[in-house]
């Protein structure tokens, strides 16, 4: 019965892990590289847009950013079906490790995009539920809401719309 209760909230992890996957940079070292270094902590404490996205003529396209993201969640959802698969139960401080690392990659994902970009606001409001998630006693609990999941539904229609078929 245990495993059957820790088998929705992993997957409920690893469908946030693939929202984590945006701020993955193996695709995007184009114009100089040096995305601005903003903390993330704004993104987690407000509702309004986190750190401030790059200029115009500096921004990365909603495109590049979405592959990004598709990357880092690829990465993160290995991570987590290799600690699944170890045959223990995964403690909160590993979805806390995963949920926090996926906050820091979408954040520093969406500062490299323009701000007017729905594909960088979905970033950021996906990587503010991360961070919630990842700050409670159970991060596998908290991972498994509304807001959640609402936050990578969004992020997955602004990638759509931008051409990058991934589900987070």
């Amino acid at each position: 019965m245990n495993r059957i209760r820790a088998s929705l909230p992993v997957l409920a992890c690893a469908a946030l892990l693939m929202l984590t996957a945006c701020g993955g940079e193996d695709e995007a070292p184009t114009a100089g590289g040096s995305p601005s270094a903003t903390p993330p902590s704004a993104a987690a404490t407000s509702a309004s847009p986190a750190p401030p996205t790059a200029d115009a003529a500096d921004a990365v396209s909603d495109k590049e950013l979405c592959q990004s993201a598709k990357q880092a969640s690829d990465k993160m959802k290995e991570d987590l079906v290799a600690a699944v698969s170890s045959g223990s139960e995964p403690s909160p401080a590993l979805f806390q490790k995963i949920l926090s690392g996926l906050q820091n990659e979408v954040t520093r994902v969406a500062a490299t995009g323009a701000t007017d970009s729905k594909v960088v606001a979905a970033l950021e409001q996906f990587g503010a539920e991360a961070g919630k998630s990842a700050n409670a006693t159970d991060p596998a609990a908290a991972a498994d809401n509304p807001a959640f999941e609402k936050a990578g539904a969004s992020l997955t229609k602004a990638c759509k719309a931008a051409g990058v078929n991934v589900t987070f």
